[in-house]
Order: structure tokens, then C-alpha cells, then sequence
């Protein structure tokens, strides 16, 4: 797994989920987002824990399809597993993976807010829906949850913010010490702070369970919280 250095010279540009991202972005994902690994096996966890045969689950996002991989490795059953991604690159590095591993994992090249939902069992969107301009998120969410079946569940994961402004400043500068701790330098935290900035909109945890109620889902949970990165679990 190459080493995240994409933020230790100069940005020339907004983030983006470019080649040079993709190279790295397992790394980076494992270093800047807390217990992501934890995360991403819970998430797993609670999928098996009530799977069948023939289960469809799509994965929004799926960058390189790293979830979609481990769920496939994690389970003794034929599910139907999709991702899709809007990065070429992205969608490059999953298919060499998928090939590697010989997994039978559907890949497309999609964008979320035009692709044509089919039903599924389970959607999962790790860390997606906060690059999604808000009012094209709300209808997005919408469209999720038409999408699932009568039974279906929609689990996603959110950078978050809160209300109290000394606490979310608290619950930044506690996150920037975090990565500090996995080996980011203050200049690249400085320079992926500028590059996300009117990039990643986060909402707090009270607007993502609104937003999802108000979609149709009858029921929202959240499984896991750290500082402000968040899990949800809505079913309908």
C-alpha cells in the first residue's frame, strides 16, 4: 500500500478524487479517518449478521473497492455486490484489485446523483454523501430510500459537525491531533484543510437523521461516533 504523501508540496487545486488520490487512498483513509478499519468491519459485521443468499448490496463511492472486497472475503454467501464511483482512477485501481483477488464484484463508472437505482437490500456509502452539495444530498437520500426494499437498510458514515461552536472547534483540533499522531505534518493537514474547503459540507448529527426521516426512512440509529466522524444506520 503506497504511503498518502499527496499534501506535501504545494495544491494547485481543490481536492479531487484524481490518480495521484488513488494511489494512495487506502493509506489515506486508514490515517485520516479514525478507526476507519473498525469502522468498515463493523459495518460488515451488521450486513452478515442478517444476510441471505442473493443479497444485493451497492456500495456508493467504493473508491477501490476495498469494503466491497472485505465483505466478499467475510462471506460464505453469493451476494450481488456493486459499486459504483465517478473516478476513473478510482475505478481502475478496484478492478485490478477485484481481478487480483478473483472476486465477482460489479464495477461502474456512475455518478450517484444520475445513476438509475435498482432495488436493493442494503446501500452503504462510507464517507460520500459529505461531497454532495446539500440540497442535491437531500433529494439524493430520497432516491436511497425509494431505491431499498420494504426491509432494507441504509448505513453511511459522516464527517459531522456540531451546533456548540467551542465544542466543534474542541472536536477539529482533537481530529487534527489525531492525525498528527499517524505522521501528517502541520502543513499537510494545512494543505488538505484548503483543499476540502467548500468541498466537504458536513451537517451535524441531527440533520443527517432529519434528512434521512424526512426522505422515508422510519428509523435512524447511530452505531458508532468518534469526536466527529459519525455512523448511521437508517432502515425504512
Amino acid at each position: 500500500m503506497e504511503k498518502d504523501t499527496v499534501f506535501a508540496s504545494p495544491i494547485e487545486k481543490k481536492f479531487e478524487f484524481d490518480s495521484a488520490v488513488a494511489a494512495v487512498f487506502d493509506d489515506m483513509l486508514s490515517r485520516s479517518v479514525p478507526f476507519y478499519d473498525e469502522v468498515r468491519r463493523l459495518i460488515i459485521s451488521l450486513i452478515l449478521s442478517d444476510a441471505r443468499e442473493g443479497m444485493r448490496v451497492l456500495d456508493l463511492g467504493s473508491s477501490t473497492a476495498k469494503f466491497l472486497l472485505d465483505l466478499h472475503s467475510k462471506s460464505h454467501l453469493s451476494m450481488q455486490l456493486t459499486g459504483i464511483d465517478n473516478s476513473p482512477a478510482m475505478l481502475e485501481r478496484a478492478q485490478q484489485k477485484c481481478h487480483a483477488f478473483g472476486a465477482d464484484i460489479t464495477l461502474e463508472l456512475a455518478d450517484m446523483l444520475t445513476y438509475d437505482f435498482g432495488k436493493e437490500d442494503v446501500i452503504v456509502a462510507n464517507y460520500t454523501l459529505q461531497f454532495i452539495r446539500p440540497l442535491q444530498r437531500t433529494s439524493l437520500v430520497k432516491r436511497i430510500a425509494d431505491a431499498l426494499e420494504e426491509d432494507g437498510m441504509f448505513i453511511f458514515s459522516e464527517k459531522v459537525v456540531f451546533e456548540e461552536k467551542k465544542l466543534d472547534k474542541q472536536m477539529i483540533d482533537i481530529y487534527y491531533a489525531y492525525k498528527r499522531s499517524q505522521g501528517y505534518s502541520e502543513y499537510e493537514i494545512a494543505q488538505k484543510r484548503e483543499a476540502l474547503e467548500n468541498v466537504l459540507v458536513p451537517f451535524t448529527i441531527e440533520e443527517n437523521i432529519r434528512m434521512c426521516k424526512e426522505a422515508g426512512f422510519s428509523r435512524v440509529d447511530t452505531i458508532f461516533q468518534w469526536a466527529n466522524f459519525v455512523t448511521f444506520v437508517a432502515k425504512k
